[in-house]
């Protein structure tokens, strides 16, 4: 039998060299809708350290895929490209001195580079990259569509923040609560951000998920994430005080069984007492509350939320009373409660909800049993295992005795709103996208300040807003773009004296959620691409992502 001689590197080299001379998947002419195939592969970032066998398994699977649609005769569009700005590229120019914009060059050459010797079947006429001008411009301009419509605004947002290094940090250089770089605590600091305002479309995000092929389970993480809850907002007067406390609830049957109140350290009850507008109570210690709060801005929202976490607190001295049945609740601030969530506030059912149970035993607090599971157990609960959070009959509930946990909500939700003491609402966990970054390697945000510091946008026929190069990327506290001289310059040279620019850079994310787009029409310079292209070729058809993108990026 003879043996055949296989030399990859001649065979191989000397096929995908006739293909390239071909262009033999680059053909990509307006589609026939009934006949096309958009197959996209996850925004790749290139690193310098090259493809790993991660990318060469997933690129592999779906070019698989690219190849059989083709035998199949369909036209199918299979795009390449780098999303190209971050905090990587950055964080080694800091390190080494060698500008991102060299760094990252080297690290497309050598991705794309391997992906050619693996023979994938890219469509590489309409590759592009998010730090080109070329395509930042339109980024920049989608950003000033959005700033016209009101979508697009500057507020004040909670960002990580290294002391040391005088930088923000992205969640990812958090670890354990401290800076990756230098090991220094980070803590949480207020800065005034610029937001896209997607709350603005939190249901319509929720329907469209009906409309889409897309796995349950990804929905249902998209859903999560959003949050939607419909429950009953409840007011419970401040013992001793003209004024109230307003705590969100999905569960207001379950509300004769409240114990106490918690307090996110942000809450503005807290910095009241902080600052001393406000007397703690009998049993609390004012400097344990201003170490407790100073302890809760060092760490993260993802640390603070951790379920696993011991549960930890600090007692106000105040109480507040549940007018259901006069009882008193004592309130407690904890970090497990966030500021940015629903009022603040959460009102404690230790019997029927597990971290409400956990805090109450961490700080022997009551539980009471107030709904009763339909295998008719209503004994005292002592343990994690008897937490009943399921639906079931209403007991040691007054008025709501015995009404199923459907019946209970609508009677409770009924008689708070007769006597004034709650409201119906709707909340959703979903906030706005914060999008600016006190970072250099992103595209520019196309805003511009007048002597007075209103903001403006960029005039379009001055896209790209380009990054200058002029720039000292160690950090000082700011934004790297306020070292460069160029881009002050030429701020003052287009709007005019005692103008500035916009230092903040936008978050890769806002490149890399439209990039679909682009590749249609890869290279227009007249739009961001034609309307006639995106008409033939959209919907994507096949959409392969990795997992941790699942949420916020295919959001």
């Amino acid at each position: 039998m003879n043996k055949i001689n296989y030399q990859p590197t001649e065979i191989e080299a000397k096929w995908q060299q006739h293909w390239e001379e071909l262009s033999l998947f680059q053909d990509h002419p307006v589609a026939n809708p009934q006949d096309k195939e958009y197959l996209l592969f996850a925004f790749a970032y290139p690193s310098g350290s090259g493809l790993h066998v991660g990318h060469v398994e997933s690129k592999t699977a779906l070019d698989i895929v690219a190849r059989f649609r083709r035998m199949q005769g369909k036209d199918v569009f299979f795009p390449v490209g780098w999303d190209a700005f971050g905090l990587p590229a950055e964080n080694y120019a800091i390190k080494t001195g060698v500008h991102p914009a060299e760094t990252t060059k080297q690290a497309i050459d050598t991705f794309r580079g391997q992906i050619k010797r693996l023979g994938i079947s890219y469509d590489w006429a309409n590759e592009t990259a998010t730090s080109h001008p070329e395509y930042y411009r339109w980024t920049q301009w989608l950003f000033l569509k959005l700033y016209e419509q009101g979508l697009a605004y500057r507020g004040m947002g909670m960002v990580n923040w290294c002391p040391s290094c005088q930088t923000v940090l992205a969640n990812e250089q958090v670890v354990d609560g401290e800076c990756e770089r230098c090991g220094s605590e980070v803590v949480q600091k207020e800065l005034e951000q610029w937001y896209f305002k997607i709350t603005d479309y939190q249901d319509e995000l929720l329907s469209g998920l009906e409309q889409v092929d897309w796995p349950e389970p990804t929905k249902q993480h998209q859903r999560n994430w959003i949050g939607r809850k419909e429950g009953v907002e409840i007011e419970y007067p401040l013992e001793g005080l003209k004024e109230s406390v307003r705590c969100f609830t999905t569960r207001p049957d379950t509300n004769f069984g409240a114990s106490f109140i918690v307090l996110a350290p942000e809450h503005p009850l807290v910095e009241r007492l902080v600052s001393g507008e406000l007397r703690v109570g009998e049993g609390a210690d004012l400097e344990e509350i201003k170490e407790y709060q100073a302890q809760a801005q060092k760490k993260s929202e993802r640390t603070r939320q951790q379920d696993d976490k011991q549960k930890t607190g600090v007692f106000t001295g105040l109480y507040a009373v549940n007018r259901l049945n006069d009882e008193r609740l004592p309130i407690w601030v904890a970090d497990f409660v966030l500021g940015g969530f629903g009022t603040g506030a959460v009102v404690g059912v230790p019997g029927h909800d597990l971290r409400d149970f956990q805090f109450a035993q961490a700080m022997s607090l009551p539980v009471k049993r107030v709904v009763q599971a339909a295998d008719g157990e209503a004994d005292e609960i002592t343990s994690e295992n008897q937490v009943f959070e399921g639906e079931g009959e209403a007991i040691n509930s007054g008025l709501l005795d015995g009404l199923s946990t459907a019946e209970a909500k609508e009677e409770i939700a009924d008689h708070l709103e007769e006597q004034g003491w709650g409201k119906r609402v709707t909340t959703y966990k979903l906030r706005d996208w914060l999008i600016s970054r006190q970072r250099y390697w992103g595209a520019p945000i196309p805003i511009v300040y007048d002597p007075e510091g209103k903001p403006h946008p960029v005039k379009e026929e001055h896209l790209p807003w380009e990054l200058p190069t002029d720039v000292d990327f160690n950090p000082k506290g700011e934004s790297p773009l306020r070292s460069s001289q160029e881009f002050i310059k030429r701020t003052e040279m287009l709007y005019g004296e005692g103008w500035r620019p916009e230092f903040d850079t936008m978050d890769t994310f806002v490149d890399s959620s439209w990039y679909f787009l682009r590749y249609i029409d890869a290279h227009n310079q007249d739009e961001f691409a034609s309307k006639d292209q995106l008409a033939s070729w959209l919907p994507v058809d096949l959409y392969m992502i990795g997992p941790e993108h699942i949420v916020l990026h295919l959001l």
